[in-house]
C-alpha cells in the first residue's frame, strides 16, 4: 500500500541495542507501541494474520517492541539490568523515538499479561506521553491470581478424574510463601491451562503449536528464533518476581489519563475476577472494563473481530 509502513528497527535503548517491528496500514494513522507478555515473549508471531483476516494495523500504527532481554532484543543483554525501573525507563525513551519519529504529542499503549504490568507502571509514572492506556489479560495481585488458578485445576482435575494432573498437582503447595515457583509456572501450571481452556486460549492450544508459530514467522531470523526460547527463560528468571510481589489494587490505583482493561472471562493466566476488581477501585478520567466472553488469556487472538472493534470505540473516545 502507497502509505503503509513496514519495517524491522534496530534502536539503541537504554545503552543497548534492542529491535522492533513498525506496521500499519496508513501513516496518518495514530501510533500504539505493543507491551508483549511472558515476561519475555514477543507476540508478533502470535498474532500475526492471513491477508484476509483483519488488523489492528488498520487502525494504528503499531511498534512490537522485543523488550530488553527477549527475542530479537536478547542479545548482549547483561542481567543486572533486568530490573522493573530499566524496563520502565526503556518503555519511556522507546515512547519518545516514537513520538518524535512520527510527530505526535502523544501516542497509545498496551500492555498484555507481563507488558500489562509494565505498561500501568509506565503510564503511571508518565501520563503525558499517552492518549489512553490499553491492559489486555490487566495483572493486579498475580500471586492471588496463581493460588485462585491452581485451585481451579485442582477441582477441575478431581471433578473430570484427570489423574496425571492430580498427581503433577499434588506436588505443589499453593498456600507456601514460595509459590509459584518457576518449575511450576513453566511445567504442569502452563500445560495444564491450556489443556483446560484456561490459558493462552479458550479453545485448546498446545505448547507445539505455538512454537512452530514462532519457528516459522518469517519475521525472525534462525539466530532470533534461538533468542527467542532463551530470552523467555531469562526474563521469567529476572523480572517475573516483580509481578508476585505488588498488589495493584493497593499500589497503583490513581490515574491521569484514560485507563481501559480488555478481559477474557475464561482468563486464568491472570485472573478475571481481580482484574474486574482493581478496574472498580481505578480512578481515572475515563476509564473502561471490556469483557470478552469466548476469550481466555488471549482477546486479540480468539475475538480478533471484536478486538480491533473495541480498539477502535477507544481510538474514538480519545479523539
Amino acid at each position: 500500500m502507497l502509505h503503509s509502513i513496514s519495517e524491522k528497527v534496530k534502536l539503541e535503548i537504554g545503552g543497548v541495542k534492542q529491535q522492533a517491528f513498525i506496521l500499519g496500514e496508513k501513516k496518518e494513522n495514530p501510533v500504539l507501541l505493543f507491551l508483549h507478555g511472558g515476561p519475555g515473549s514477543p507476540e508478533l508471531p502470535l498474532v500475526f494474520t492471513n491477508d484476509g483476516d483483519r488488523r489492528l494495523e488498520e487502525e494504528f500504527i503499531v511498534c512490537y517492541w522485543d523488550q530488553r532481554g527477549s527475542g530479537m532484543s536478547r542479545a548482549g543483554i547483561p542481567v543486572e539490568t533486568m530490573t522493573l525501573e530499566q524496563l520502565i525507563a526503556d518503555t519511556h525513551e522507546i515512547t519518545q523515538y516514537l513520538k518524535k519519529r512520527f510527530n505526535q504529542e502523544k501516542i497509545y499503549i498496551i500492555g498484555h499479561s507481563w507488558g500489562s504490568y509494565l505498561g500501568i507502571k509506565v503510564v503511571n509514572k508518565y501520563p503525558n506521553d499517552y492518549f489512553a492506556y490499553i491492559g489486555m489479560g490487566q495483572l493486579s495481585n498475580q500471586r492471588l491470581s496463581e493460588q485462585l488458578a491452581f485451585h481451579y485445576m485442582w477441582e477441575h482435575a478431581h471433578k473430570i478424574k484427570d489423574k496425571k494432573a492430580i498427581k503433577a498437582l499434588s506436588n505443589y503447595d499453593s498456600t507456601s510463601n514460595r509459590f509459584p515457583e518457576l518449575p511450576y509456572i513453566m511445567s504442569i501450571r502452563s500445560s495444564l491451562m491450556n489443556k483446560y481452556g484456561i490459558g493462552i486460549t479458550h479453545t485448546h492450544v498446545s505448547m507445539k503449536k505455538v512454537m512452530k508459530q514462532i519457528f516459522f514467522f518469517k519475521g525472525y531470523t534462525l539466530i532470533d528464533k534461538i533468542n527467542y526460547m532463551r530470552g523467555s527463560l531469562f526474563s521469567l528468571k529476572t523480572l517475573f518476581h516483580y509481578t508476585l510481589k505488588d498488589d495493584l489494587a493497593k499500589t497503583t490505583t490513581a490515574f491521569e489519563l484514560p485507563i481501559y482493561i480488555i478481559h477474557g472471562k475464561f482468563d486464568y493466566q491472570v485472573s478475571y475476577e481481580l482484574a474486574k476488581s482493581h478496574a472498580e477501585k481505578i480512578l481515572a478520567p475515563k476509564k473502561k472494563f471490556f469483557s470478552f466472553e469466548e476469550s481466555a488469556h488471549s482477546p486479540i487472538i480468539e475475538e480478533r473481530e471484536k478486538f480491533i472493534e473495541t480498539m477502535k470505540v477507544i481510538k474514538q473516545a480519545c479523539q
